[in-house]
């Protein structure tokens, strides 16, 4: 016996159907984008002659949903390598203080911050002035035309009285040194507009004649 196909059954399932992509593209959108970096490096040459080199490799950046679900909420992974590397001194060392600086509707391009009325960067030649809002982590509230800055390190260790400090750098001796972080969370509350991050990495060297600031910026790169 032959039967027929009954259309509202074949219509019904078609929307089913319909439904059903429509929830697949709404996840893919909400999906993480991973942000491959270029890193960067500079040497300067100290007034005794030592040369300073600060590289940032492996760099790259995860964004993700925020878990605030809300337009002025975002929320980023950062991963990278900063590495140092002295020549023509002697008995040298340093301290390697990564960060980021975070920027809501303001301009972090060109060597610092520029325009921004509470940014607590400022930049003059190689070095830069950096006060972070947040030491060891990065849960910041930018509002536009705002920039705030944190460190990636806490390393926790006793004072010379063996009181608990905290320390936002990594110290080495010698002609080397580097810090490895992975997945540091940047997360950004309060910015309605456009927000970006940039990575920096600020190196104090001192050698027997000089004691000097190296900063190197990181490429800027969009949070949403």
């Amino acid at each position: 016996m032959f039967y027929r196909k009954n259309p509202a059954r074949l219509a019904a399932v078609g929307a089913t159907a319909s439904i059903a992509l429509g929830l697949f593209s709404a996840g893919a959108a909400n999906a993480d984008t991973f942000i491959p970096l270029p890193g960067g490096e500079i040497t300067k040459t100290l007034s005794d002659g030592t040369a300073v080199t600060v590289r940032l490799v492996g760099e790259s950046a995860t964004i993700s949903p925020s878990m605030g679900s809300t337009p002025v909420h975002r929320n980023a992974w950062a991963s990278a390598s900063a590495q140092v590397e002295i020549a023509g001194g002697q008995k040298v060392g340093g301290k390697i203080y990564p960060g980021y600086v975070v920027g809501c509707q303001v301009n972090i391009d060109g060597g610092g911050v520029e325009g921004g009325a509470d940014a607590d960067v400022s930049v003059e030649g190689d070095s830069a002035e950096i006060s972070p809002s947040a030491e060891g982590g990065a849960n910041l509230t930018v509002g536009p035309g705002q920039a705030k800055s944190f460190y990636v390190l806490d390393i926790e260790k006793p004072d010379d009285y063996g009181n608990e400090d905290h320390a936002t750098n990594n110290k080495f001796k010698g002609n080397s040194g580097s810090v490895t972080w992975s997945d540091q969370t940047i997360g950004v509350n309060g910015c309605g507009g456009y927000a970006q991050a940039r990575s920096f990495v600020r190196v104090k060297v001192e050698t027997d004649h000089v004691m000097s600031v190296v900063t190197l910026w990181g490429q800027p790169f969009s949070l949403g």
